[in-house]
């Protein structure tokens, strides 16, 4: 296993890609869950719903988006490595935030549904054949590779991760 080559995804996506520097991204995708579990554990109910600033997510928002990618960016990566040729749609974080029912959903019952998504993701991912990490679509009008979206996967939900610790101040307990 590699990392993806920078042409195998929108510059966009670089934020994501980034903050996996493992060259092996299955055993990586498969820590997560324990990870993300961790963390939301560690926050009491009366703060899922803050939020850091007006107009910003909740930290139930937050980890509902999570999930909403981990469903996206999975299709995309199933749809690919399955030789899909047709532009996967894209996707409106705002508005699929905005038109969810998160706020009313607890931080456990979010993440145990994300980690749902990334099991079914994992299966399918482990699965694949060398070709088929190589293959690329197009989501969003933008070329992308399966490699890359596995690694995006991973990638995003470091990135929310960090958000929760730096501006909600959600820190999983040792």
């Amino acid at each position: 296993m590699s990392r993806p080559a920078r042409t195998h995804y929108a510059p966009f996506y670089e934020t994501y890609v980034s903050l996996v520097p493992e060259p092996d991204i299955l055993p990586v995708l498969g820590r997560q869950p324990d990870e993300l579990r961790a963390l939301a554990t560690s926050v009491p109910p009366d703060r899922e719903s803050h939020r850091y600033a007006p107009g910003k997510w909740s930290v139930r928002e937050v980890l509902g988006h999570v999930g909403d990618a981990e469903r996206v960016f999975g299709y995309r990566a199933f749809s690919i490595s399955r030789g899909e040729q047709s532009n996967l749609p894209a996707f409106d974080e705002q508005a699929y935030t905005a038109a969810s029912t998160f706020d009313r959903i607890s931080v456990a019952q979010l993440v145990d549904e994300w980690a749902a998504l990334r099991a079914s993701n994992l299966t399918v991912l482990r699965r694949l054949t060398p070709a088929d990490w190589d293959r690329t679509g197009t989501a969003n009008r933008a070329s992308i590779s399966v490699r890359a979206l596995a690694y995006i996967l991973a990638g995003h939900v470091r990135h929310h991760v960090g958000i929760l610790r730096s501006r909600y101040g959600v820190v999983a307990a040792s």
